[in-house]
């Protein structure tokens, strides 16, 4: 039985930090309209374009990456700011107004070590320390729950050839969130 739109309740931010804090993400939807659009948006962008990986490439990520295999310029993730691109979620989850969902894409590989994809305890220390840097340190004060990162195992992702994370913010001034999105060329 398919939910309709006025019974789908957005993911609140409690919701949403023990999804992530139990890494039980396969939970995680978008609306029943968002994910019709998504669907079709995929299907005409592979159509065009033969994948998101391509699509993506060639409009929204820095050209200097140019195609897989790619050569970062440091192995650890996040570390050098050529090797990552933060990006508004085009098709974010059902979470209300007040939650921006952001994607960070990284032409460096991020080590995983399980059936399903889940990231090694050296890469979610990467992570950690360029969430900590990058976006709870530039909110200021208080900042850590306002701000919530993973990265979907393999089997939940729909763009497999880039490694990326998901990163929540909440109630975060929208000044910030277009610095952090900025086209960093």
């Amino acid at each position: 039985m398919s939910q309709t739109e006025e019974h789908t309740p957005y993911i609140t931010w409690d919701e949403l930090r023990a999804i992530v804090e139990t890494n039980n993400l396969s939970v995680l939807k978008r609306t029943p309209s968002e994910m019709n659009r998504y669907r079709q948006w995929t299907a005409a962008i592979t159509a065009e374009y033969g994948s998101l990986t391509n699509y993506l490439l060639a409009h929204r990520l820095p050209k200097a990456w140019g195609t897989p295999p790619f050569t970062p310029l440091s192995c650890i993730p996040f570390e050098d700011p050529s090797d990552y691109r933060v990006l508004l979620n085009d098709w974010p989850y059902g979470f209300p107004p007040n939650i921006t969902h952001m994607i960070a894409w990284t032409r460096t590989a991020i080590p995983t070590d399980s059936d399903i994809g889940d990231i090694t305890l050296e890469s979610r220390k990467s992570i950690e320390s360029f969430v900590k840097r990058y976006f709870v340190d530039r909110i200021g004060r208080c900042a850590e729950p306002r701000v919530i990162w993973f990265k979907n195992w393999a089997a939940l992702q729909s763009v497999r050839a880039l490694d990326h994370i998901h990163v929540l913010v909440r109630d975060v001034d929208p000044c910030l969130i277009e610095e952090w999105t900025r086209d960093q060329k």
